[in-house]
């Protein structure tokens, strides 16, 4: 705010400290119902919304670690991205380190694969065969020994980065799930449909415990970037995604939404509307996140876990759409 002040004020571009301050106080003294005092949350809540941020930014780094792999992978050992669906799994590194190169893997006896892969929970049979066979007939992507020595190396560097990482969200998702049920609101955030074990966490941090903090739920619409936002000028109007918004607390508004999409029966019938009526996906997951704040904030208000049955008595009562759908999908299902 200060900044953009200051550009207004004094469009030369000039900075100083005693300027900014003045700024500072100016906003201060005539703005000051524009402004709100911040009050921190209970240390029970704090504690959640930090483990669940630095989580995030630990999975956001294997992420970039996992991509910088398979880019690797691709020039010199491409064979890995077909034998295994994910390659930021414990397995994954431990072959790797164990074989960084086509060249060393087909030199092992596939009885020694086969004891690796179990020993690493691989029970399959005919998917270990599978990959042992893969392995037996796969032919080199290159052959160029300056090249593989190079990035089999730092392959081996990624690997044990990804390995670290591993460890580290698992420690962290413990320590998530042991705080998030000593927390008194949890209940309702464990009642969510698609939820689960990290999504959970996450909308007890983006609400925090502080029921005065907002007076509506489009207050937490607004100010977690779900809710669109409306320019005009003149008389054209156009509506666009918030762009000034904390990124991680949208974030996991969307991808509950989009995870509550196969656990609730209202859910999936509002998203198919809004497809079928030309919406994108990401369209569709912010509108349907939008209502979901909605509810969400009325059983957070009111300290109750969210009912489904009980939503769909009251979607029925209003003669909602959503609720003919479903009483639609429940007589087919008959």
């Amino acid at each position: 705010m200060a900044a953009s002040m200051r550009q207004a004020l004094y469009p030369s571009g000039a900075k100083d400290d005693p300027r900014d301050a003045d700024l500072l106080l100016d906003i201060l003294l005539q703005h000051r119902d524009k402004l709100r005092r911040w009050v921190p949350d209970t240390e029970a809540t704090r504690r959640v919304q930090n483990l669940v941020e630095e989580r995030r930014k630990l999975v956001d780094e294997k992420t970039e670690q996992t991509n910088r792999l398979t880019s690797h992978l691709k020039i010199y050992f491409p064979q890995i991205l077909d034998w295994f669906k994910r390659l930021d799994t414990e397995l994954v590194c431990a072959f790797l380190l164990r074989w960084p190169t086509l060249e060393q893997l087909q030199k092992v006896p596939p009885t020694q694969l086969r004891t690796f892969f179990r020993k690493h929970h691989c029970r399959d049979q005919e998917v270990i065969e599978r990959r042992i066979l893969a392995i037996r007939q796969a032919i080199p992507a290159i052959r160029d020994r300056a090249v593989i020595e190079a990035k089999s190396t730092v392959v081996k560097v990624i690997v044990r980065v990804i390995g670290s990482l591993l460890e580290g969200i698992a420690d962290l998702d413990e320590k998530i799930e042991e705080a998030a049920a000593a927390h008194p609101d949890f209940f309702i955030f464990n009642s969510l449909p698609g939820a689960g074990a990290v999504l959970a966490p996450r909308l007890l941090a983006a609400f925090g415990s502080q029921r005065e903090r907002y007076g509506s739920a489009g207050e937490v619409q607004a100010y977690s970037g779900i809710a669109p936002v409306m320019e005009r000028s003149g008389k054209k109007k156009w509506v666009h995604c918030r762009i000034a918004c904390p990124k991680f607390l949208r974030q996991s508004f969307h991808e509950w939404a989009g995870h509550s999409i196969a656990r609730s029966v209202w859910a999936r019938s509002y998203y198919q509307q809004l497809r079928s009526r030309g919406k994108g996906h990401h369209a569709a997951v912010r509108a349907l996140a939008f209502k979901w704040i909605r509810i969400l904030f009325r059983c957070w208000k009111d300290r109750v876990a969210y009912d489904e049955s009980r939503y769909l008595a009251t979607l029925a009562r209003r003669g909602s759409p959503l609720a003919a759908v479903h009483v639609a999908i429940v007589g087919k299902s008959v």
